[in-house]
């Protein structure tokens, strides 16, 4: 075969999948939009907005899925995995908001490593939920909130493996720090109500 045959094939082959990518960058970019803005939703409590966004995000991961099934090194790419992480960030809270059942990767039609990245940043969200709770003077339900990152902490902990396998050392160190400060919250929340019952005793008493 000519040179010039095979460079003709090969570009052919290339700009398949520079066209492949070009669209998969648009799709991950409104995946990662809708899953921003049900988060956001869920955080004002407007849970039928962020379930209508996150049907036409799954729609657009079912698609992502279909479109890049033919070049998997670019479905096993970074921005790809950046999405698949807000998307699966998003249905964790809104299956935590909702009190239903946690979905799985194979629930949500993701990569187990990418799930367990958003799981990571699940934990972050987790702590906004927290900290609305604590402003709202719920200590009680506060506290449980921190309860499941703790345990959610644990489970992730679990996890050994090579950076080249999944990621996750970055996650666990995300979660530890995220943890730690929404304990001192916790703490200093607790002590304050403490303080202000004794004082609001002492009051009474006198």
């Amino acid at each position: 075969m000519r040179i010039e045959d095979i460079i003709e094939r090969i570009r052919k082959k290339l700009d398949e999948i520079d066209g492949a990518r070009e669209e998969a960058l648009q799709m991950t970019r409104e995946i990662v939009r809708l899953s921003g803005d049900a988060v956001k939703a869920l955080h004002r409590g407007e849970v039928d907005k962020a379930r209508e966004r996150l049907k036409v995000a799954r729609s657009l991961v079912e698609e992502l899925r279909n479109l890049l099934s033919p070049y998997p090194m670019l479905y096993y790419s970074g921005y790809v995995q950046s999405a698949h992480q807000e998307f699966v960030e998003a249905n964790l809270l809104l299956a935590y908001l909702t009190e239903e059942e946690l979905p799985s990767p194979w629930d949500l039609g993701v990569p187990e490593a990418d799930y367990l990245l958003g799981l990571g940043d699940f934990i972050g969200e987790l702590r906004r939920h927290f900290l609305h709770l604590l402003l709202r003077g719920e200590i009680d339900k506060a506290e449980e909130v921190y309860r499941f990152m703790e345990k959610l902490y644990g489970e992730l902990m679990t996890l050994e493996y090579p950076k080249g396998v999944v990621n996750v050392r970055a996650k666990q160190d995300q979660a530890r720090y995220v943890l730690e400060r929404t304990l001192e919250d916790l703490t200093r929340a607790k002590l304050n109500k403490s303080l202000e019952e004794k004082l609001e005793a002492a009051m009474g008493d006198g």
